[in-house]
């Protein structure tokens, strides 16, 4: 019986009527099997006692009776199934949150698929009958959920498969009739496609949305980890010219002391000197009052009168009525001193912020090369554009729009129209030079006026030193010491340009305040050699950033 039984498939072992596996099958006179409880139920309500399958009428309520043979064939793959179901419910199980198989006695399975049509719940057991039976193959299986009651009409107790668009709602078929007249009403599956198609839509601006937040929090990480070198090397700056300043103020203390303990040691030897000077003293008069002792216990008549002469009077000793060591005075020197390091640490100050402006600009530096396009053809430019001097003779180049036809003048191969940009220039050994920056569209035919409102931000050198800011009027510059190299920054949105005495670490000057609206060139002028006195080239040189 057990081989027969494995050559069943499971729909054999279902009622027609309940869908489930026979509990205590019966069979009719026509040979059909159901369960007792559901064709008595049937027959109870019927009028008429009808087979469920084939439709034969009995005139006469038929004797149930129990088919011996097929119920041991239930029972046994009743008991199959459990076996089989319980070898896998640890894997199985429904676990809280779950939906729980709605067949299982006891130990509730986790679902596998729910159904529609029978608004009930199946675990992979439970399931299979759904997927071989061909009058369940029909029905319609969703990914398990709960509350399947809530698929179906309250108001009919039908299945829930049209969707009402006037009252957005889903509605049975005799919903339209009804509660729903003139309404717009689509069978379920359009709604569920275009509504699954607009949730496809707004699911593609969420990963849109998603992915801008995942940029914007890239460019936020992005920030923190700038911020925190900017951190770094502003507390190493900061460390760099509080300690320059300490030790500015140590010297000072230095100093202080130094002068006061000059001052002591002055008096310290003016009274060593007192105090040798009466010790001596002290030792010719204990010496005198000795010879004076001695003569005076003598019994010798003749000695004694013989040396009286010259012991009678004290020997010749200083007058120290008058004389006095007084302490030194300290008045004024420590007022002095913190004066003079007020200035001191004001002027290393300003050095020291304009040396950390300068390491800051340094930041910025960009590799310039001369654009022989734009040269003068007196001028001569070294193979890897970074040199410029002037030759006496005028070479043969093609007068094109962008050459200085009238001064020695060139610019520079790069551009630039926003952000910051350094370069650095050495002026060693030159009388005379111009630099700075100038706007594109400046005039390079004949003659020339060297202001910002022309387009030129320059500074130059004329007789070795006179300096000026050739800004409207010009300003005369007056530098401690002729500057080397000069370093040339642009903030193109703050409009600004500054030139810096690399060597010195000092501001030279600054053009505040331009606007600028068009594409900025470095410029350079070397000026005429002067019959060899101003021979020296203008240097690009390679900026050495300091961190």
């Amino acid at each position: 019986m057990a081989a027969v039984s494995c050559l069943l498939s499971e729909d054999q072992f279902l009622c027609s009527i309940c869908l489930n596996l026979f509990t205590d099958p019966v069979s009719t006179p026509c040979g059909h099997n159901f369960c007792k409880n559901c064709i008595t139920d049937r027959w109870d309500v019927n009028y008429r006692c009808q087979c469920p399958l084939c439709k034969e009428a009995f005139t006469t309520r038929p004797d149930l009776r129990v088919n011996t043979l097929f119920s041991e064939m239930v029972a046994q793959f009743r008991q199959s199934a459990q076996q089989k179901a319980s070898s896998s419910s640890e894997q199985q199980r429904s676990k809280p949150g779950e939906v729980p198989c709605d067949v299982c006695t006891g130990t509730k399975l986790k679902a596998l698929k729910s159904c529609l049509v029978c608004l009930a719940s199946y675990c992979e057991t439970h399931l299979e009958a759904h997927l071989t039976a061909s009058r369940l193959k029909r029905h319609q299986l969703i990914d398990p959920v709960k509350n399947l009651e809530g698929r179906m009409c309250t108001k009919h107790d039908k299945p829930l498969e049209l969707f009402c668009k006037t009252d957005q709602t889903c509605v049975c078929t005799h919903c339209p009739a009804l509660d729903h007249k003139t309404h717009e009403f689509v069978p379920l599956k359009v709604e569920y496609e275009e509504k699954k198609a607009d949730l496809g839509k707004t699911d593609a601006e969420i990963q849109q949305m998603i992915q801008k937040r995942r940029l914007k929090v890239q460019e936020i990480k992005l920030s923190v980890k700038r911020s925190k070198v900017k951190t770094h090397m502003e507390v190493a700056e900061g460390v760099r010219v509080f300690s320059s300043l300490k030790q500015t103020v140590e010297r000072g203390l230095k100093e202080v002391i130094k002068t006061i303990e000059e001052k002591h040691k002055r008096t310290q030897k003016q009274a060593d000197a007192f105090i040798k000077e009466l010790e001596q003293e002290i030792s010719e008069l204990m010496k005198r009052s000795t010879e004076v002792e001695q003569v005076s216990r003598s019994e010798d008549h003749v000695h004694l009168l013989q040396r009286f002469p010259s012991l009678k009077d004290a020997p010749p000793t200083k007058d120290w009525t008058y004389v006095n060591v007084r302490p030194p005075s300290f008045e004024g020197i420590v007022r002095i001193a913190v004066n003079q390091l007020e200035e001191t640490l004001s002027e290393e100050m300003k050095k020291l912020l304009v040396e950390s402006k300068l390491r800051k600009v340094q930041q910025y530096a960009v590799d310039v090369a001369l654009d022989p396009d734009t040269a003068h053809p007196e001028l001569f430019l070294s193979h890897d554009g970074k040199q410029v001097n002037h030759v006496d003779i005028e070479k043969n180049l093609p007068d094109n729009p962008e050459r200085f036809s009238h001064y020695n003048f060139v610019l520079g191969k790069q551009s630039f129209s926003s952000g910051r940009f350094y370069f650095e220039v050495q002026v060693k050994g030159k009388p005379k030079w111009n630099l700075g920056v100038a706007r594109e569209s400046i005039n390079r035919k004949g003659l020339i006026t060297m202001t910002p409102e022309d387009g030129y931000w320059t500074i130059w050198l004329r007789n070795g030193n006179e300096y000026k800011a050739l800004a409207a009027p010009s300003v005369r510059l007056s530098l401690k010491s002729p500057p080397q190299k000069v370093g040339v920054f642009v903030d193109y949105e703050e409009g600004l340009v500054s030139f810096y005495d690399v060597d010195a670490a000092a501001l030279i000057y600054s053009f505040t305040g331009c606007s600028f609206t068009e594409k900025l060139f470095p410029f350079f002028s070397p000026c005429r050699n002067d019959g060899g006195e101003n021979s020296a080239p203008l240097i690009i040189s390679r900026v050495n950033k300091t961190a």
